[in-house]
């Protein structure tokens, strides 16, 4: 997305990134420096995409010495999301903002968000870098709730419990969680979840299997003990390895799991 001084992108990963904003010729950095010459007007660019953090500095590193050489100032944002294709079509998605001036950048960035997420779910995270670091942390924590929440479901099912009422019922208890009360992973508790479309239309399990991994780097980064990660991206790896399951949305591990023997 293109306003008239800021460019937004949403990249799958690192080397998409460094092409797009680092590449001498082509990239977004050189093309605000040749603008620069002839339109030195302030500029904003900002990258939603779930990237390693290392790869979220390098860039901005490379900002702030591009713009020390130019009439005009040009700022680096990072604004990963949140919220999956359903809020993608609903517009209610969650920006986790990353900025340096939360005075006079963030207030422009907010405001051209708003066209695809809840303004009251725009948030500013503090410098650069730390909407990556908050939207790293929420991965984890999802990608975890989804196995433990099919873990409880297929639980429920094998005994012989409505589905939906075992729902109903964590919801309004100490359980409830993302997964069980808005993209429930047993088919047909949620009309519209990916699990009652053949698990279509989702965050994908190769994408999840990803984020956790960046979640568990992050820890190991900063020195913080994790129990979790291991077994849960084991199972994440396992399913995806299944082509029954490949491609399809993270919550698939309830299917896997409902058609897996129990291990000791």
């Amino acid at each position: 997305m293109r306003t008239k001084n800021m460019v937004i992108s949403m990249l799958p990963d690192t080397p998409a990134v460094k092409a797009v904003y680092l590449d001498p010729t082509r990239g977004i950095l050189a093309g605000a420096r040749d603008a620069a010459s002839s339109s030195p007007q302030d500029k904003i660019i900002v990258e939603c995409g779930t990237i390693e953090t290392a790869t979220i500095l390098e860039v901005a590193r490379a900002t702030k010495e591009a713009a020390a050489t130019l009439p005009s100032s040009l700022t680096f944002v990072d604004a990963p999301v949140s919220g999956g294709p359903m809020g993608a079509q609903a517009g209610t998605l969650a920006f986790m903002v990353g900025c340096d001036s939360a005075d006079t950048v963030f207030p422009k960035v907010k405001e051209i968000l708003t066209h695809m997420g809840n303004r009251d779910s725009i948030f500013h995270c503090g410098p650069v870098s730390s909407g990556t670091a908050f939207k790293i942390i929420n991965n984890y924590l999802s990608a975890i709730t989804s196995l433990a929440a099919s873990e409880a479901l297929n639980i429920g099912v094998k005994m012989g419990l409505d589905p939906k009422l075992l729902t109903d019922v964590i919801n309004a208890s100490g359980g409830q969680c993302w997964v069980t009360s808005k993209s429930n992973p047993v088919p047909g508790v949620h009309p519209n979840a990916p699990a009652s479309r053949g698990y279509e239309g989702g965050f994908r399990i190769e994408l999840c299997k990803k984020v956790l991994k960046m979640g568990s780097d992050l820890a190991a980064m900063v020195g913080a003990r994790t129990v979790l990660d291991r077994p849960t991206l084991a199972a994440f790896e396992e399913a995806a390895a299944d082509e029954r399951y490949r491609g399809k949305d993270a919550r698939v591990v309830y299917k896997w799991l409902s058609e897996s023997e129990r291990r000791e």
